[in-house]
């Protein structure tokens, strides 16, 4: 499928996910940004083969699509990482700052745990996020891969009757959440104060298509004034629907690949490896919902 920018894509799954070809993330222009935009209209993930780039030129990639968020301060982020990288980039990583891996009660790596659930980037922030761009440096040999839903698919497949339930519900969200339901990581006194939840529609609309989508995933805590059971029992049923076979792409990693996925659109998560043996590093920049914020 060719557009007029030049990009060409193979679809890698029967709903959405698509490998584009003829994009150069060195060299960001306007036409680039307008070609990648309708690809991720039109296939909410899109993997760059190929990519041969540092982290400074990831970041300027980054930039053609908006405000860039920051990696936030917390002991297991490594949002405080070594001044290797600028700023922008959020290291995905199962490395400390001496480049050993980390070890079994490192609190980065209990942090790191809880990304092997579903969730959806930035949904705790007040500003949430359009794209996440992750790029591969290093690869385990065997698993890590990472798998999206697409949650348009699965809003579109909900009965009716759930549908007009669901309209107009906010959900409280908290990276908190998440953190504490693998790895036990305990968040201070000063980072539950610096991070506090947010709360969005439970239906996302995308303003570039008009299509609706599930906001949902594991940083979801409650519905806003349900009682926290009922709204528990509701997020939970949403979440196994949406766990369709049919919708969710795995991603198999190669070096130099640049993945970018939709927020408004997806849920991912990252699949086991052994990761006390083998290195899996990428570096990863996100787009920001709004510049202003």
């Amino acid at each position: 499928m060719p557009d007029t920018t030049g990009l060409t894509a193979r679809p890698l799954h029967p709903v959405f996910a698509a490998e584009i070809h003829g994009a150069d993330c060195a060299r960001p222009t306007p036409e680039l940004r307008a070609g990648v935009e309708a690809m991720m209209d039109r296939y909410a993930v899109c993997v760059l083969p190929g990519q041969d780039i540092d982290a400074h030129q990831q970041v300027a990639f980054a930039r053609i699509f908006g405000a860039l968020e920051n990696p936030p301060r917390a002991r297991g982020s490594r949002g405080d990482a070594s001044q290797k990288f600028p700023p922008e980039i959020f290291p995905i990583t199962n490395l400390t700052e001496a480049g050993e891996i980390q070890k079994e009660d490192d609190a980065a790596r209990q942090y790191r745990l809880a990304n092997a659930l579903w969730h959806t980037d930035s949904t705790f922030r007040q500003t949430g996020s359009t794209y996440s761009m992750l790029h591969a440096q290093v690869i385990p040999p065997a698993g890590a891969d990472t798998q999206f839903i697409d949650t348009r698919a699965a809003y579109d497949a909900l009965p009716e009757a759930m549908k007009k339930r669901i309209e107009g519900l906010r959900a409280e969200h908290s990276i908190w959440e998440s953190r504490g339901k693998l790895g036990g990581y305990t968040p201070t006194p000063e980072e539950l104060v610096a991070r506090p939840p947010a709360r969005h529609p439970l239906v996302k609309v995308n303003p570039n298509t008009g299509r609706k989508s599930l906001l949902i995933a594991a940083h979801v805590s409650h519905i806003v004034g349900w009682p926290r059971d009922e709204g528990r029992a509701l997020i939970d049923e949403l979440m196994e629907f949406a766990q369709k076979p049919e919708w969710i792409y795995s991603h198999v990693w190669r070096v130099g690949d640049m993945v970018i996925w939709d927020n408004r659109c997806t849920m991912h998560r990252a699949t086991d490896f052994e990761d006390s043996k083998y290195t899996r590093d990428l570096r990863r920049v996100t787009v920001r919902e709004y510049a202003a914020a």
